[in-house]
This record gives C-alpha cells, structure tokens and sequence, in this order.
C-alpha cells in the first residue's frame, strides 16, 4: 500500500494492552503474558499491513512483553538469589503502569463527558430516531478488530482475485461521504461485506482513517466491543469518550 494514514489521536502500547486485556476478559492483576503478547503482535502485524505510521514505542512495549514472558519461564532454582524477588512476579511494574494509566484515562474521560455536557447545553437537540442511543466512541484498535475479522470472513479464492478497475482510497471517501448523505449511519460490516477482494477491504478500512482524520466522520458503538456505527461528524447524537 503506497497510501500511508497518520492519526492525530493514535492510542499508544499502553491503550492497546487495556483493550486486550478487556477484550480477552482477563484479569489485569493476573496477565497471562503468552497469550496477550501474541494478540499483541497479531495487531502489530495488520498495523504494518495496513501501512500505518507506528511509534517505536510499540515495538518497546513487544520487546518489554517479551522479556517478561522469558523471564516467567525461567526456573527459580537457577536465579540468583538478589534477582528471586524482582522474579517472584515479573509483570508487577507493567501491572502497576497498566493501572496508573488506567487512571488518567478515567480522569481524562471524565472531563469529556463535562465537556460534552456543557456543549449540549447549548446547542439544538436533534429529535431522537428512536434506536436507542447513546453511543460509545469507538477506538482504533475497535476498528483494526473489524478489519481482521472482514479479512477473515473473505473467500479464499477471492484473495488473489486481480481486478482491472482498481478502486482508490480518494473513490472510496467519496463513496462513503455520498451515501452519509442519502441515509445518516453506515455500518462499517456493510461496507466490508461489499467489498469484492482482500485489497478493497484494505482500501476501505483506509478511508474510514482518513475521514476520521480529516474530523468528516466519527465512529461509535452501542456497547463495548459492538458494531461499529459510521456517522457525520456534524451529527448532534450523544457520543461518551
């Protein structure tokens, strides 16, 4: 992809090992290593595939995952005693800045939603449209879970299916700015499943970063981990951090 897309807001190791944690339901007190550092890298692996620009502080936190899992394989008896205790639980200093950041994030969100609150104040509610709102923001690492799952869900013979008319990323903005003017919300499974190869999916998921940069759209979800919802930034609709 010679298309690269670089985000303003871009969430750090950090906020992706929070979302792992989550999403996999496990206890933050009790990270099993193995298994978050591979979703880890998995994730690393479609944010080099999808040409995004990633800090090295990404590929810091895969070493530091690395270093600890190493360090919990290694038997106690050939440690050094002065080196047991700071073995006794390798993950307690990512536990600790887990938990730290947790925090500020909380904080930080907490100020939003004051923010958000004191804008509706005094701006023209839009009448309901009765889905039942309110929506959650969703996250980059929301959207890289759909786009594995869309890659996934492709027919094998398709992945290599080679098309003469090959669609841009600038087409397909324009498509998707289109259609939020026919209808209000697009849900993003529905512009994948639409998509006729693995490169169109690509190119989909890149317009969607690229309208989200350029503040054209927002992206939410109805709960955590929910379907993704495509909407126009301009829309008046209650959206939590």
């Amino acid at each position: 992809m010679s298309y690269k897309v670089k985000l303003d807001i871009f969430e750090g190791p950090l906020d992706l090992l929070l979302y792992l944690i989550k999403k996999e339901e496990v206890n933050i007190y009790d990270i099993p290593i193995a298994k978050i550092l591979d979703q880890y890298l998995k994730y690393l692996e479609l944010m080099k595939l999808l040409d995004l620009s990633i800090a090295g502080e990404f590929i810091v936190m895969a070493a530091t995952l690395m270093q600890i899992k190493s360090k919990m394989l290694l038997p106690a008896e050939s440690v050094p005693q002065e080196e047991l205790e700071e073995l006794t639980d390798p993950r307690a200093d990512l536990v600790k800045r887990l938990l730290e950041y947790q925090q500020f994030k909380e904080a930080a969100m907490q100020l939003r939603q004051k923010e958000i609150y004191r804008k509706e104040q005094f701006t023209r509610k839009i009448k309901d449209d009765g889905d039942g709102g309110p929506y959650f923001e969703a996250s980059l690492f929301d959207l890289i879970t759909a786009f594995s799952k869309a890659l996934k869900d492709v027919p094998k013979e398709l992945f290599y299916e080679v098309i003469k008319d090959e669609v841009t990323v600038e087409d397909k903005i324009h498509d998707i700015l289109h259609e939020l003017l026919v209808r209000p919300k697009i849900v993003l499974t529905e512009l994948f499943e639409k998509a006729k190869n693995k490169l169109e999916i690509i190119v989909v998921f890149m317009s969607v970063l690229e309208l989200i940069r350029l503040k054209e759209i927002l992206v939410v979800q109805k709960n955590i981990f929910g379907e993704i919802i495509i909407i126009r930034n301009q829309d008046k609709i209650t959206v939590k951090a």
